[in-house]
């Protein structure tokens, strides 16, 4: 307990001193810039919170993990999202450049901190209702899932809430996209660059979990 306590107060560290670093910015240079990455961090942190939910009190309703863990899949992508906020980057005097890319970079990180804890979360409940080889390949799915939710945000402009707003319009423009893959290229490369990168990222952190419990036993 005392280890997630630890992890969990570092995360809200590093987004404390990511917000400060905004706040320094728009006082510096009295431009009201970086507000959507604060925008961004929340939707990162929504399914962090989800996750924590699943370890939250029992309930005698068994279906309510599961929605909890639906409703986490949906803002999954918020937390990779951040990435794709360096297409922001440009000089912007009197702010020097390396403090943007500072800004930016901090704010990716403690988006894919917030994901992958929140993925650790999802997959050790997981491992409680299932075998351990269908949790892998459930995790893989939401992974590729949550790459195409990467793209959707970034170039259709989808939010996570218009899955219960407008399924209509993402079930045709799923269609669309799955009906014709070679008027699609840049979806299909960015979904596949994004899974490869999250699984790797994913797969290097197990790793090294894997590896200090190996060598404090």
């Amino acid at each position: 307990m005392k280890k997630i306590q630890t992890i969990t107060g570092m995360i809200y560290l590093s987004l404390l001193f990511t917000l400060l670093m905004i706040g320094a910015r728009i006082a510096y240079s009295r431009e009201v810039y970086g507000t959507f990455l604060v925008w961004n961090l929340f939707l990162a942190w929504v399914p962090f919170a989800f996750s924590k939910i699943l370890y939250a009190k029992k309930t005698a309703r068994k279906w309510i993990p599961y929605a909890v863990v639906f409703a986490w899949l949906i803002f999954f992508p918020n937390a990779p999202y951040i990435i794709t906020d360096f297409f922001h980057l440009q000089h912007r005097p009197p702010v020097p450049l390396w403090y943007d890319l500072v800004i930016l970079f901090w704010a990716s990180w403690n988006g894919l901190l917030l994901g992958f804890i929140s993925l650790l979360n999802v997959e050790r409940f997981l491992l409680t209702q299932f075998k351990p080889k269908i949790v892998n390949g459930t995790v893989w799915l939401f992974m590729v899932l949550c790459a195409f939710g990467v793209y959707a945000g970034r170039y259709l402009r989808w939010n996570s809430w218009d899955i219960v707003a407008n399924p209509h319009d993402i079930m045709r423009d799923v269609k669309y996209i799955a009906l014709n893959p070679e008027d699609n290229l840049r979806t299909w490369g960015v979904t596949f660059i994004f899974s490869v990168l999250m699984m790797t990222c994913y797969l290097t952190i197990k790793s090294f979990k894997q590896a200090i419990t190996t060598s404090k036993e």
